[in-house]
């Protein structure tokens, strides 16, 4: 009876021993073979690939100890998919736990008010982590895609700063981008001022992407878009230099000439009367706002005045004297 006793005794200190070395083990650093490991978790990976995978990263511990503690606790099941980096110092329940709550590694791409499509597909080409699905897809096949077939794409994305996961697809980012500008032109176009002469959010995005190219200052934005409606009221010509050099495309050498205002495409403004065909950029929300809520003033021209700010006439001859004056260095 004694030696049972001893036996059972013995049984319980050990495993209170192995108990307490658990523990300790769950609270204790993991040793990593570099500064930094990096793992990228794929949707519905079996958590013992999971132990397997992070200890070949460079966690350096035993595999089979990794994934039985993911099992006790109970939380296997809850592991997110994901792109993850653990430094120094981590333990196992840190690590569990930064899987659990999808605590993960996220790349950014910005997307700058005033791109075009061209630098905005240049941008997603070399985004870092990101996987490419578009590379080998037309602009036709990307906007089918988005569920847009027929659409052009330019200025139909929403100018912003997008977190992405590691190993995610650009068409992810597209998905994203093109519905925050659905979103945001829609509350635009719902808030738009009345008796604009625009005939569809689609129209009063192509004006928002030519307010975004001809000024960059805040206070003058409301005061350009007011330019342009004035004009489409009464029928004139429009007339903004960034539509000729959109239609210019990747001719244009940096320097618009005169041979160019009369060299018609259906982006020249000179040569044809109305809005372009499609916007010319990627309008962030000021224009947008803007081109759908004009400032009250009657003027129909402006001109630069060499400080990123405009001067702006009701008519041609006040025009005229502020060409003189801030172009040419008249008084």
């Amino acid at each position: 009876m004694k030696s049972l006793l001893r036996a059972v005794l013995a049984l319980l200190l050990i495993a209170a021993l192995a108990a307490g070395a658990a523990w300790q083990w769950l609270r204790s650093p993991l040793s990593l073979a570099a500064p930094s490991v990096e793992l990228s978790v794929e949707p519905g990976t079996n958590p013992a690939v999971v132990a397997r995978a992070w200890v070949a990263a460079g966690v350096q511990t035993d595999e089979r100890l990794l994934y039985q503690w993911f099992k006790w606790s109970g939380q296997a099941k809850q592991i997110r998919a994901g792109s993850y980096e653990v430094h120094a110092g981590i333990t196992p329940r840190e690590l569990l736990h930064k899987m659990v709550r999808g605590d993960e590694v996220l790349e950014q791409l910005r997307l700058i008010e005033g791109w075009n499509w061209r630098q905005f597909r240049a941008a997603l080409a070399a985004a870092p982590a990101l996987k490419s699905k578009t590379a080998g897809m037309s602009d036709a096949d990307i906007m089918a895609a988005l569920g847009e077939p027929g659409v052009a794409p330019e200025g139909r994305f929403f100018p912003d700063t997008y977190a992405y996961s590691r190993g995610v697809s650009d068409l992810t980012v597209l998905k994203r981008a093109h519905a925050a500008m659905k979103k945001r032109l829609a509350a635009a176009w719902e808030q738009r001022a009345s008796n604009l002469p625009l005939k569809s959010s689609d129209e009063a995005l192509i004006l928002a992407s030519i307010v975004e190219k001809e000024t960059g200052t805040a206070g003058d934005r409301a005061k350009v878009a007011a330019v342009f409606i004035n004009r489409l009221r009464i029928g004139m010509p429009l007339q903004t230099d960034p539509t000729v050099i959109y239609g210019i495309g990747e001719n244009f050498d940096g320097n618009l000439r005169k041979r160019d205002l009369v060299t018609d495409t259906p982006f020249n403004t000179y040569t044809r009367g109305g809005l372009p065909p499609t916007p010319i950029a990627m309008p962030g929300a000021a224009s947008l706002k803007a081109a759908l809520n004009p400032a009250a003033v009657q003027a129909l021209y402006f001109v630069a005045r060499g400080d990123g700010s405009s001067e702006f006439s009701d008519d041609l001859d006040a025009h005229n004297r502020a060409v003189n004056k801030y172009q040419r260095g008249g008084k």
